[in-house]
């Protein structure tokens, strides 16, 4: 039976780096971005690899996910990696923070993978791996802050890390494993070019990363090397 997996915000940078290698492994790849009409490199990449389905899909709108979510019934989904996500505005320090803009990157880094999760259940816990990932990031840890700044990403990626972290407890009994992930500092759009390590680095690592998860290691936030980040 072929393995599949779905990734939100696929059109660019980790998310198209995900749809590439599991594509290349033989998976089937849901790959979903807001405008698929305007993702050229992943229309490129679907050329590629006819396992690829590219979905319309912004993930902070409900219709969409319910309506994906009915429209792939039937699919059992190994992976369902809640890839999208946002930084929020860069100058986001103490006495510059903007409630709607803050309230934004709420909506899409942390209520966004929740209800994909309560959407998605259904066909991850019907599949072979069950497995369920979030793409964090290590400046939502508590002990790991030593810079202070960046509270509106900040905030949103800890209270990401508390839904996963949660969802782990609720889902064991139906099998669901969960996978918190820091993709370490890559060359993207967001990482800038002097990042430590290229997309494609990151992803081969948080790959093998989502190969050792158990029943009773899931919940855990995971660094790039695969040591445990303190929450």
């Amino acid at each position: 039976m072929t393995e599949t997996i779905l990734v939100t915000g696929s059109n660019r940078g980790i998310g198209l780096e995900l749809a590439h290698q599991y594509a290349a492994q033989g998976w089937q790849v849901l790959a979903c971005c807001r405008r698929p009409d305007q993702a050229t490199a992943l229309i490129r990449l679907g050329d590629k690899f006819p396992n690829i389905t590219v979905h319309t899909l912004d993930v902070t709108q409900q219709d969409q996910v319910q309506k994906l979510a009915a429209h792939l019934q039937d699919c059992r989904i190994d992976i369902l990696f809640n890839n999208a996500g946002i930084y929020g505005p860069d100058d986001a320090v103490f006495g510059n923070t903007d409630e709607a803009r803050w309230l934004e990157c709420l909506r899409t880094n942390v209520i966004a993978p929740m209800k994909m999760m309560e959407a998605f259940l259904t066909h991850v816990a019907a599949s072979k791996h069950k497995l369920i990932a979030a793409m964090s990031s290590k400046m939502g840890s508590m002990a790991d802050n030593g810079s202070g700044g960046s509270y509106i990403y900040r905030s949103s990626k800890a209270a990401l890390n508390a839904v996963m972290k949660s969802a782990s407890i609720d889902l064991a009994p139906r099998g669901v494993k969960v996978a918190v992930l820091h993709p370490g500092w890559v060359q993207t759009d967001m990482g800038g070019p002097d990042a430590e390590i290229t997309v494609a680095e990151s992803v081969g690592r948080m790959r093998e990363i989502l190969g050792t998860i158990t029943p009773e290691n899931s919940g855990t936030f995971f660094d790039i090397d695969g040591s445990i980040i303190p929450w």
